[in-house]
């Protein structure tokens, strides 16, 4: 939250660093901030709750919920990967994954029959232990996969932290969401 609390101040939103309590919300003036999970803010976005918020485009696809996406900020890069022991080929028959719509519409997509397992846990144990043959996880530098006999053997998706918005609070509040949209690609762009 760090780096969108940076981006946000540095568009010109009055906001400061969190102080660290038990607080969930934090009112700066007019803006307020809500520390929630990153799996509940396109939630949040969509139903109004919020007007924008700041996650990751792996979430957004696992949400499949209805929020306008403006922009991609540039940080919290990471893949989205289909992964495998290395070397393995053949029928996926078992995917486990933190992300099943993602794993599903994958299968999907290539006429693939297997079954989803979600997991919360750390995925990769579901290949290593027999649970599944494949799984559908975040890949950062690849160290974990390497040092456990996995490999990527797809990229799904690049994932990185995006800007989203309510559909009805851009047109809402347009005078304050599209400058803040524009200042922040600008800061984007600059980095």
């Amino acid at each position: 939250m760090t780096r969108s609390i940076e981006l946000l101040s540095a568009a010109g939103l009055p906001v400061a660093p969190l102080e660290h309590t038990r607080a969930l919300k934090h009112d700066f003036g007019w803006v307020h901030i809500l520390e929630t999970r990153n799996s509940d803010v396109p939630t949040y976005v969509e139903l109004g709750v919020a007007d924008a918020g700041v996650v990751g485009k792996d979430v957004i696809l696992e949400s499949g919920r209805d929020v306008f996406e403006p922009l991609d900020l540039g940080f919290g890069r990471a893949r989205l990967s289909l992964i495998r022991h290395e070397g393995a080929q053949g029928r996926i028959e078992r995917v486990a994954s933190k992300y099943p719509r993602v794993a599903r519409d994958y299968l999907t997509a290539r006429g693939l029959p297997g079954d989803v397992v979600q997991l919360h846990g750390k995925i990769e144990l579901a290949a290593l232990t027999g649970l599944a043959d494949t799984v559908v996880d975040m890949v950062e530098t690849g160290r974990t996969l390497r040092e456990n006999g996995l490999e990527e053997q797809e990229v799904i998706v690049q994932s990185s932290a995006r800007l989203i918005v309510n559909r009805a609070s851009l047109k809402l509040k347009a005078d304050v969401l599209r400058p803040l949209i524009h200042r922040l690609g600008e800061l984007v762009k600059e980095a």
